[in-house]
């Protein structure tokens, strides 16, 4: 397996691992209704490519698959995460969040993750600051929003004290 930057040929294999993992692995957590309206298989490929164009995304390749994506912002949020269903577990996941975590923009990283991915950024050393509940197509999703501090400094006490 290898990491590499987003490429605009990719969108179309990131479009279906998105569809695909949405609909397994957090079938657990979520209703049926839950997951369409979070992945309905309809999403704009053209505003998919410019969103993950303009952040900082990276893929997983493993035996010529894309096994995995991940993409930051400019202001530290990681905004996506998922590793292909037959691929969980593998390291993956935390391979990308390594990377993107080294590359951060900021001393602060925030992800609204969720619930099936919460366990994974709590043993990241992510913590939660709120649940909420976000919609989508009418559908109330739970989510929670985690933030995790890289390099402690004095000019944080401000993010430190939501984390308390």
């Amino acid at each position: 397996m290898y990491i590499r930057s987003y490429r605009p040929e990719d969108c179309s294999a990131v479009l279906q691992l998105f569809f695909q993992t949405v609909h397994t692995v957090n079938a657990k957590d979520y209703t049926p209704q839950q997951l369409d309206a979070w992945a309905d298989g309809k999403e704009d490929p053209v505003l998919w490519n410019l969103s993950l164009s303009q952040h900082n995304c990276l893929v997983a390749i493993s035996d010529g698959i894309l096994v995995g994506f991940a993409d930051m912002d400019a202001t530290g949020y990681l905004d996506r995460l998922y590793v292909h269903k037959d691929y969980q577990r593998q390291g993956i996941g935390k391979a990308l969040c390594d990377h993107l975590e080294a590359h951060a923009p900021s001393d602060c990283v925030t992800v609204a993750a969720s619930i099936t991915a919460k366990p994974f950024f709590e043993a990241r050393g992510y913590r939660v600051v709120r649940e909420q509940q976000v919609e989508r197509k009418g559908c109330l999703l739970t989510n929670f929003l985690m933030a995790k501090i890289l390099v402690p400094s004095p000019h944080l006490s401000s993010v430190k004290k939501i984390l308390k």
